[in-house]
């Protein structure tokens, strides 16, 4: 067993004999001394194992936070976990200010430094800085993106599925297959990709998928999905389990799908970005636009609390807002 998974096993120091992990309090004296003077960097692969495996976090968030930590290396250096203090949290703002990172991707960076030394502190037992102390920069609420039921359709009509001599191209069939899906289920691109061929439950139209944070939940297809599904299946030729699979049968990847929706896109000519996660947003704000309730909207996409989904989509349609505003205040 390679010494990176140690943590996440039930006879490690960090456990007791029942199998549940110690608390800080009763973490061995051995786990201390074994790591008093590891770096991050040497700490990062036992990070990465133990938030996989203890944290179920999925392997998307994995690589996030070993490429956040790294840029953080770039930044204060290889340091060991308890020399990290406030200045050191300043000298990592200040870099990534003036490298102009963005505000995502610096939030991205700090919110994984304090999942890193929350591990060192309940973990390994290590008198570290309060991940408490360390905020996170505000992002800006922006407007959001989605498509109107005619951007749909010119979108969906400009998918290629035929080729010149009206036989199916199999690789744009997939696209348009998965395209309905996203509209249709609200589903994460990475939820969608998941899917085996046995995942739809044709009959009644739905799939459980495994969200984000391991969370499994029921999605929902419209019959106009499961009709794209059901063509898109019966034109493959490849042998994968994968519901979405390019025509070599080698799983559809998320930067494959990233660079199908920028070509569409430029050949619609539509000036809004595209992407897999526009279409999440257009599946929500048209059910709130056709009367959905916003608690219902949560259930669909998979929201831990009713805030976020409010604080995304309440509000999205503006004309009504405004008729409501005529409407309720006239003095």
């Amino acid at each position: 067993m390679p010494d990176r998974f140690l943590l996440a096993q039930p006879n490690s120091a960090l456990y007791r004999s029942e199998g549940r992990m110690n608390s800080a309090e009763n973490t061995s004296s051995r786990g201390d001394a074994e790591y008093a003077e590891a770096t991050i960097r040497d700490l990062l692969p036992l990070f990465l194992a133990y938030a996989e495996y203890e944290w179920n976090l999925s392997p998307r968030t994995i690589r996030n936070y070993r490429e956040a930590l790294l840029r953080l290396l770039q930044a204060v250096g290889d340091i060991k976990p308890v020399d990290f203090d406030v200045k050191t949290v300043l000298k990592l703002k200040t870099d990534l200010a003036t490298s102009h990172v963005g505000v995502c991707w610096t939030r991205a960076i700090v919110n994984a430094l304090r999942s890193f030394l929350r591990f060192c502190k309940l973990v390994l037992n290590f008198d570290v800085l309060d991940p408490k102390a360390i905020r996170l920069p505000a992002i800006p609420r922006r407007e959001v993106v989605f498509l109107t039921p005619g951007e749909i359709e010119v979108f969906l009509n400009a998918i290629p599925v035929r080729k010149q001599d009206h036989r199916f191209n199999v690789r744009w069939l997939c696209f348009r297959a998965l395209v309905e899906v996203l509209l249709s289920t609200g589903m994460r691109i990475s939820e969608a990709l998941s899917l085996d061929r046995s995942s739809v439950i044709y009959d009644t139209g739905e799939a459980r998928v495994i969200g984000k944070g391991r969370k499994e939940r029921t999605v929902f297809f419209t019959p106009r999905a499961i009709g794209w599904i059901k063509e898109y299946l019966s034109r493959r030729s490849d042998s994968s389990n994968r519901l979405f699979a390019l025509p070599n049968g080698e799983p559809l990847e998320y930067d494959t799908v990233r660079v199908w929706f920028n070509r569409i896109r430029r050949k619609t000519g539509i000036k809004k970005p595209l992407t897999a996660h526009i279409m999440r947003h257009t599946c929500a704000t048209l059910l709130l636009f056709n009367g959905c309730s916003i608690a219902h909207i949560k259930e669909i996409l998979g929201h831990d609390r009713l805030e976020t989904t409010c604080r995304y989509y309440l509000g999205v349609d503006k004309a009504a807002s405004k008729e409501a505003h005529r409407h309720y205040l006239n003095f």
